[in-house]
């Protein structure tokens, strides 16, 4: 039996979500979509597809005969609003995927310790650098122990909305911390750049770790498994080139530089294909959710 899940949030994350959910889901059965623009084009859509929607927020959601049937609710939105939002499905017993940068509850990359979390009432789903690049540093971690990393996401400035433009300290901020947390690296720094150029360039990102000496064959290799991994659920993430490796001296220590480049497609189910950044926190959100259903 499937598990049915509501989408609060109607604009372009939620609705592409709403669509994964539809075409592509195992586990899961799209519930209610709820918006507070009641002329929102991802609200008309849901309707046209035969799903529940209102955009009466949260208080008409927690009060939709829907709602009584629903485990797992998505929070698209902000990460301000999100704080109310949690408040109130915790009181309702409901168990909520986080996809703004609010950072309520633990930090989740499916590839790395969704395992560790599968009970947590909320699950932040980090960023869209996060998704993409936290892999890659826990992938050289696992071999050499990652003493400082740095990532660098340039995405469209197209793909970028009013959430995101409005969260940009937020992204920087958690980010950084999950690279720590999550990835693995005694200290971590996360960059965003919002690429004005035309025809819009999809999402690229750099990693650079700087770790202890390693095996340089040995790291490619977790890093191409990582890849694989995260491929799984993100057919369009993949390796730009070959990882690069250079010795250097990091506070008086000799260590490694690693340098990976990648790029994420979006799989432009709602989302244009270069928003990739859109469409790894979507995919990422979706298995997430899967796996808690299987679970």
């Amino acid at each position: 039996m499937r598990e049915k899940v509501a989408i609060i949030g109607s604009g372009n994350i939620g609705t592409d979500l709403m669509i994964k959910v539809l075409r592509t889901a195992r586990n899961l059965e799209m519930g209610v979509l709820v918006g507070i623009e009641a002329g929102s084009d991802g609200l008309a859509r849901a309707r046209r597809m035969g799903v529940a929607a209102t955009h009466g927020g949260i208080d008409e959601l927690v009060r939709m005969r829907e709602f009584q049937d629903i485990r797992i609710v998505f929070d698209a939105t902000s990460a301000k609003a999100h704080a109310r939002h949690d408040a109130v499905l915790r009181q309702h017993g409901r168990q909520v995927i986080d996809l703004t940068p609010a950072s309520i509850g633990p930090y989740v990359v499916p590839v790395v310790n969704l395992g560790e979390h599968l009970g947590a009432p909320n699950l932040s789903m980090v960023s869209c650098g996060g998704q993409a690049t936290i892999p890659i540093v826990h992938a050289v971690d696992r071999v050499a122990r990652v003493r400082y990393a740095e990532i660098v996401a340039s995405i469209a400035s197209k793909s970028a909305g009013p959430g995101t433009r409005a969260n940009i300290d937020e992204f920087t901020e958690t980010t950084a911390r999950a690279i720590e947390s999550v990835g693995g690296a005694r200290r971590g720094k996360a960059i965003i750049v919002l690429n004005p150029a035309e025809p819009p360039l999809i999402m690229r990102d750099t990693v650079f770790c700087f770790s202890e000496l390693g095996d340089t064959r040995a790291i490619a290799a977790s890093i191409q498994r990582m890849v694989a991994d995260v491929q799984s659920y993100v057919p369009g993430y993949r390796l730009k080139q070959e990882v690069q490796f250079e010795p250097f001296i990091l506070e008086g220590v000799e260590g490694l530089k690693t340098s990976v480049f990648l790029e994420v497609e979006g799989a432009a189910h709602y989302l244009p294909a270069y928003a990739g950044n859109l469409d790894i926190m979507t995919s990422a959100a979706l298995a997430t959710a899967e796996r808690l259903a299987a679970a």
